[in-house]
């Protein structure tokens, strides 16, 4: 029997690294598609008051299809935690009950969308008028058009957060992660098709909430499959999972706004630093969450599920084992990126952006809101599992309280670096971080109330990869003094040759540190690896 379970363990481990390659791979693709949208956006409607119309309308109606309905948003998350326990086999249809509460969910959800949408259409310059009160009539005017032509977009985000969730359920991790690709071509096709003629930018808007409604045509196919169907059901107070549902939903579309007041903060400080400092720690959050982003998605996207059935089965050694694998690999693939961002930060942007009107100032800027944020990475993806494991116990509401406690944390480090220090843009940065430890702590500590984490072996093994990652450092740090002192190359060859020349470096120098001092994921990592090649 124990050597059947051990079997069944090492076949969910391998399913999850499977599950985590493949969504790595689709998120990349996505994310660089969705850098080449930017870049034709920007290209047809440059920075005029027709895009700013756009992104201000868009504003809105974003909050629903990616904040609240995307991969890892309340939806999602609700959906997953609660209908994983519902489901004791995949391979059956679900049963009459799990039809029913799926039913009441898409009801209730459509509902609230629905109202909320057709208030929206019926006072979009009130609205927008009210986000964008400095702004001109006619950038009110315009940005109201467009948010009217959007608010299809909110319904199709609850709906997809449903969606997402059931489909990773059932391991259809591609359909999820690709889907967001579809909005990204629609936009781009409608650009080019409509541009040069397109003179307030209502194509771009028609675009979006075709993308968005297209997201969601290719999903119902499987859903159908799957044997879930939509029969309207507004009995909301006589179904106790659809009550828990709403216990774990509420607290957590609350967590997701609270984001947005930290977001306000930050503003409210960075306008007193310099010009262009806004816009620079946009860019570098976007290059941070490019590779921290497919990191933690593409772990634990897979990894939700198990937690939440481990839950139901009061497996706590299987939620042990997992946490701790899980959040292993997660550190032991962060630390090279962090040693990137220090050593190579400032090429990486420089190859990227330096060019027009952005200028060296302005990478550096990006540079150095980078370094700070980069003391983030640890923690952040401490915390984004951790966060899973009390979704798994239906609770949400503790993530929301330590996110909503942080406010105050976010305001006071800010005024200490900003206003006392005068550190820049690297104190928003680092703020930032410090807000992410606090929370990662205390998040936690507090899981010990509904069940001992046994954070010992996981952090003896993060103790032996950060030894091995600052002796990386030191040796990176060298070579990139050495590259830049003695090898001459035409300007962007030069950034390019560097990057690839430390990023070989840091995996010679940083994986088998880890296997000299038997770094429990980098020995296992090493032996599948082996398997695989056959070695």
């Amino acid at each position: 029997m124990e050597n059947k379970a051990e079997l069944n363990k090492d076949s969910k481990t391998t399913s999850v690294l499977k599950a985590a390659w493949l969504i790595a791979v689709v998120t990349i693709v996505s994310k660089l598609i969705g850098f080449v949208r930017d870049v034709v956006i920007a290209n047809y409607y440059g920075a005029t008051l027709v895009s700013d119309a756009y992104y201000y309308a868009y504003q809105i109606p974003s909050l629903s299809l990616i904040l609240l309905g995307g991969v890892g948003g309340p939806f999602h998350s609700a959906t997953v935690a609660i209908f994983s326990k519902l489901i004791p086999s995949l391979s059956e249809k679900p049963s009459e009950k799990v039809n029913k509460l799926y039913s009441t969910f898409m009801t209730a959800t459509i509902l609230f969308f629905l109202v909320l949408s057709v208030l929206i259409f019926i006072f979009p310059k009130e609205i927008m008028g009210l986000i964008i009160s400095n702004g001109s009539s006619e950038m009110i005017g315009l940005a109201a058009e467009h948010l009217r032509i959007m608010t299809p977009l909110l319904v199709v985000g609850g709906i997809v957060g449903i969606y997402y969730g059931i489909l990773i359920i059932y391991k259809q991790f591609m359909l999820p992660n690709l889907s967001p690709i579809i909005m990204s071509v629609a936009i781009i096709a409608m650009s080019v098709a409509a541009a040069p003629d397109d003179k307030k930018g209502y194509a771009l808007a028609w675009a979006t909430t075709i993308g968005a409604i297209l997201q969601l045509v290719i999903q119902y196919p499987n859903i159908r499959k799957l044997g879930y169907k939509l029969r309207p059901n507004l009995e909301f107070t006589n179904n106790p999972h659809f009550k828990e549902i709403c216990e774990l939903l509420f607290p957590a579309v609350l967590s997701s706004t609270v984001g947005q007041i930290h977001i306000y903060v930050d503003m409210f400080f960075t306008s007193s630093i310099s010009e262009g400092a806004w816009t620079a720690i946009g860019y570098a959050n976007r290059v941070f969450q490019f590779p921290v982003g497919i990191l933690v998605t593409a772990f634990l996207v897979p990894l939700f599920p198990i937690f939440a059935r481990l839950v139901a089965d009061k497996d706590y050694d299987g939620i042990r084992k997992y946490f701790n694998k899980g959040v292993g690999v997660l550190f032991f693939a962060a630390i090279p990126i962090i040693i990137g961002i220090l050593v190579v930060g400032l090429d990486s942007i420089r190859l990227v952006f330096e060019r027009g009107v952005f200028d060296a100032d302005a990478t550096f800027m990006v540079a150095e809101a980078l370094w700070f944020l980069s003391a983030s990475i640890l923690p952040y993806v401490f915390r984004d599992s951790i966060t899973r494991v009390y979704y798994s116990f239906n609770d949400s509401a503790t993530p929301f309280v330590v996110a909503f406690s942080s406010i105050v944390l976010k305001f006071f480090l800010n005024i200490l670096f900003i206003t006392k220090w005068q550190m820049g843009i690297g104190g928003i940065t680092l703020s930032t971080s410090l807000v992410t430890l606090f929370n990662a702590c205390v998040l936690g500590i507090l899981i010990n109330k509904k069940m001992k984490m046994d954070y010992k072996s996981l952090f003896k093994n993060l103790f032996k990869m950060l030894v091995a990652g600052g002796i990386t450092f030191g040796i990176c740090m060298a070579g990139a003094f050495l590259y830049d002192k003695h090898l001459e190359l035409p300007k962007y060859v030069f950034e390019l040759v560097k990057i690839g020349f430390i990023f070989v470096l840091c995996m010679v120098v940083y994986v088998p540190l880890n296997l000299l001092m038997k770094m429990d994921y980098a020995s296992e990592l090493a032996q599948r690896l082996r398997g695989k090649l056959k070695l």
